[in-house]
């Protein structure tokens, strides 16, 4: 077997699925906090379904990771721990493990939900599917190369095993863990300045706080998955067994990132910014209307680049694209 440089195999099982745990145990938080600011105060026909559904997928499937990673270091350090050939360390260097091969499916999901939940924000904000063309073709790349991995790692050779970083199913990993990246960098980076080109002209007319703080935990968030991929990338090119510690914690923190946004979305919606009357900007055929309709919320629409007062129902969708 090629030597690897890092932890020995078994040390690096224990330790992804410590830190996975406390991990996951924060992303079970702040899935309870977006249950909570997204039904605090309303009705069932005012919470956003497509977020409660995503919500809950991310939870799903973070669950399901985290149990199938338990059961594999049980497998490895207490199952099979006398039985299997090479003892605990040959087991977890073993791709071709059930277990293994289902944490790395329930990971592809996982990304595969993150990135296309990205891709429709933008689509939302840009409403446009130009815009969106590129990251499409991005993301089926993603899921081609997810697929590919995981079907490899089933089928994986013995010297395949022993040989993991060279061999064909470490290319598809290289080729998984690249295009998700790139996909998501793209799509956050249209994303992030679609949001402030809006804010930037917005606030020439009223004053409008809101969107700031969404743009910096957009950013936030985009940097905290960034930086687990790049991890994971330079583990893969140094050979080094971390990309297996890093594999793990990714699930989670695809949640965490998700999870920040989506709480940030639901403060702003109940924190609602209005216009004044009295901006030195705003003429008097909109002054009046302001004092007539007092609840009304400045909406600019992405096709047109003035601004104009709409009515409730059509502010949720444009005041809030994230959503």
């Amino acid at each position: 077997m090629v030597a690897l440089a890092g932890i020995p195999m078994d040390a690096a099982a224990i330790m992804s699925s410590v830190l996975e745990g406390i991990l996951y145990g924060f992303s079970v938080l702040m899935c309870l906090g977006t249950i909570w600011t997204f039904t605090y105060k309303r009705h069932v026909q005012d919470v956003n379904r497509p977020i409660a559904v995503v919500a809950t997928l991310l939870f799903v499937l973070s669950t399901a990771h985290i149990v199938v990673d338990i059961i594999h270091l049980e497998h490895g350090l207490v199952k099979y721990r006398d039985t299997f050939p090479g003892g605990p360390v040959a087991f977890f260097a073993d791709v071709t493990q059930v277990t293994f091969v289902i944490k790395n499916a329930i990971y592809t999901l996982q990304t595969l939900l993150g990135d296309g939940v990205v891709i429709y924000r933008c689509y939302v904000v840009w409403q446009s599917a130009w815009v969106i063309a590129i990251p499409c073709m991005m993301w089926c790349g993603v899921a081609a190369s997810g697929v590919c991995s995981v079907y490899y790692f089933s089928q994986a050779s013995m010297a395949e095993v022993e040989n993991f970083f060279a061999a064909k199913i470490g290319h598809w990993v290289a080729a998984f863990l690249s295009s998700t990246l790139a996909t998501n960098m793209l799509s956050t980076g249209l994303l992030a300045y679609r949001i402030w080109t809006i804010e930037r002209k917005v606030s020439a007319v009223c004053t409008m706080k809101r969107k700031v703080p969404i743009l910096r935990v957009l950013i936030d968030a985009a940097v905290l998955y960034s930086a687990a991929l790049g991890s994971s990338i330079i583990c893969f090119g140094l050979w080094n067994d971390g990309l297996y510690v890093m594999g793990d914690l990714i699930v989670p923190i695809i949640s965490i990132t998700f999870y920040m946004i989506f709480i940030r979305v639901a403060t702003s919606q109940s924190n609602q910014h209005y216009p004044s009357a009295a901006h030195r900007e705003t003429t008097e055929t909109e002054r009046r209307k302001l004092q007539q309709h007092p609840l009304q919320p400045l909406i600019h629409r992405p096709n047109d680049s003035k601004f104009s007062l709409g009515d409730s129902s059509s502010s949720k969708v444009e005041t809030h694209p994230l959503t």
